[in-house]
């Protein structure tokens, strides 16, 4: 959000300076969306292209100054997600660069869609991530891998806008359906009591399972008796094939199905 962008250059020097005053100045009055991509993408360049020895010196500043301000004032939610990175990462930009993004907490249950071109960076918690067919995952920080700043900054497309949390759409009693706005996948998020079984009806695109908790049985129409399924294992299904999933009798078991999105293909 532009008026949250504005917040992090006034309140926060240390980035303010590794930005420059001048680029600060310039967010500081943006309006209009085209202004705000411009302005941003020049000034997060900047930020995450400056020298090693800057960054240290701006994140070890930052560090500190909000550990004495804990001493008299209550931190903001996004301040103590700075402090938590520090000590995960040290001296990293992303630290820094942490203060453009959005910070997003999911409940059970609850998924996010991002789309091509934009950047995020998973922190805490189980999650299960489905993507979309790409030839490219580019890293700028947090991270000790490869990192490819230019390619990053000219690609982002800097849209501000809060994410749509989806909480997804019961499909029986035992499944709810996750549909992005994109026709390449959905996901399935199966939870099924002890002893219970569901059939999974056939679908015109091919189906991987992956079991998250528990264990069962996962059976297709060429197998007799299923074959066992537990935590971890994962399981390609061909497109018109039903799948019968079975939890044991002692334990729930928790699984999610990935394939192509069915309402495109119903199109």
């Amino acid at each position: 959000m532009v008026k949250e962008l504005k917040d992090v250059i006034r309140t926060v020097p240390e980035v303010r300076v590794l930005i420059g005053q001048e680029d600060a100045a310039k967010l500081m009055t943006v309006k209009e969306y085209n202004d705000v991509k411009s302005s941003m993408q020049l000034a997060f360049a900047k930020l995450m292209t400056a020298s090693k020895d800057t960054v240290s010196e701006a994140v070890n500043k930052l560090k500190g100054r909000l550990n004495d301000e804990s001493k008299f004032r209550t931190l903001t939610e996004k301040e103590l997600l700075i402090l938590s990175l520090e000590r995960q990462y040290p001296e990293d930009v992303g630290v820094l660069a942490a203060l453009f993004f959005n910070y997003v907490k999911l409940s059970p249950g609850e998924a996010i869609y991002i789309g091509a071109n934009e950047p995020h960076a998973y922190l805490s918690g189980d999650c299960i991530e489905c993507m979309a067919t790409s030839d490219n995952v580019v890293r700028a920080g947090l991270t000790p891998k490869y990192r490819d700043v230019k390619t990053l900054s000219d690609m982002l497309t800097y849209k501000q806008v809060f994410p749509e949390i989806f909480r997804g759409v019961t499909v029986n009693p035992y499944v709810r359906r996750y549909t992005p706005p994109t026709d390449e996948f959905e996901v399935d998020c199966c939870l099924l009591p002890p002893g219970v079984v569901i059939a999974m009806p056939s679908t015109p695109s091919p189906s991987i399972f992956l079991v998250m908790t528990g264990e069962g049985k996962i059976q297709v129409d060429s197998m007799l008796d299923g074959e066992k399924a537990k935590e971890g294992d994962v399981f390609f299904v061909p497109a018109y094939t039903e799948v019968k999933l079975s939890a044991c009798a002692h334990a729930s078991m928790q699984l999610y199905r990935a394939g192509v999105n069915s309402t495109s293909l119903n199109n």
